[in-house]
C-alpha cells in the first residue's frame, strides 16, 4: 500500500474518532455556554478559509486573477443586500468579463 493510501486510511479513520467523540463525550450533557459559542463559529471559520484559498491559490502559489474579481463584486452584491441569485450573477459576469479582457 502506497503511503498516500495509507494518509488516507489515516485521515478516515481519524475523523470517525473525532466524529464519535462528541456523542460518546457529551451523552445528555449541556456543553458549557463558552463552548457553545465557540462551536457556532466553526463552520463560518471553515467556510471563509475554502473561500481564500479557492480564490487566492492555484497549486501552492498565490494568485490574483479573474477570481478575485468575481468575489469583490460578489461582496459588494452582499453589502448592498441583494438577493443570493444576484450575488451569484454578479461574481460569475466580473469573473468572465476579466477573463475576456485578458
Amino acid at each position: 500500500m502506497s503511503t498516500a493510501w495509507l494518509t488516507v486510511l489515516a485521515v478516515g479513520i481519524g475523523t470517525v474518532l473525532l466524529k464519535a467523540v462528541g456523542p460518546v463525550g457529551v451523552a445528555g450533557r449541556r456543553l458549557p455556554p463558552g463552548a457553545e459559542r465557540l462551536l457556532e463559529l466553526v463552520a463560518p471559520a471553515i467556510l471563509a478559509a475554502l473561500v481564500v484559498v479557492e480564490t487566492f491559490a492555484s497549486g501552492r502559489h498565490l494568485v490574483a486573477d479573474a477570481r478575485l474579481a468575481g468575489v469583490g463584486a460578489g461582496v459588494l452584491c452582499v453589502l448592498a443586500r441583494a438577493p443570493f441569485w444576484v450575488v451569484v450573477l454578479c461574481g460569475a459576469v466580473a469573473t468572465a468579463a476579466v477573463r475576456a479582457l485578458n
